[in-house]
């Protein structure tokens, strides 16, 4: 990739962010985007514009509950799209640092 990260993979440096740079960081945690990801990463961005914090998961529940609806809005369908850990996946490829409160 070439972009500067610390050992979990998360950029040092969040001007180096670009979709491009999504679309690489979510290959390599083997997720192809969609519409759906990419409205969940708009909106993750856009929290962190307003709060300079990344969600944690809770938060990030209620962000898309409120945001996008209820269908969105629940940790299986944030599971579905962004496996395993989905605040912290979702941070990293939106370029944002690794949500606090996060195992």
């Amino acid at each position: 990739m070439g972009l500067a990260t610390d050992k979990e993979g998360y950029l040092t440096d969040l001007n180096d962010w670009s979709e491009a740079v999504a679309e690489q960081i979510a290959s390599a945690e083997g997720i192809e985007q969609s519409d759906a990801h990419w409205a969940l990463i708009r909106l993750v961005r856009q929290f962190y514009a307003d709060f300079e914090v990344s969600p944690a998961m809770r938060p990030l529940v209620k962000l898309t509950r409120e945001k996008l609806g209820p269908e969105q809005g629940n940790s299986l369908y944030l599971l579905k799209l962004f496996p395993g850990s989905p605040a912290k996946v979702l941070a990293k490829i939106a370029g944002l640092p690794r949500p606090t409160n996060c195992l």
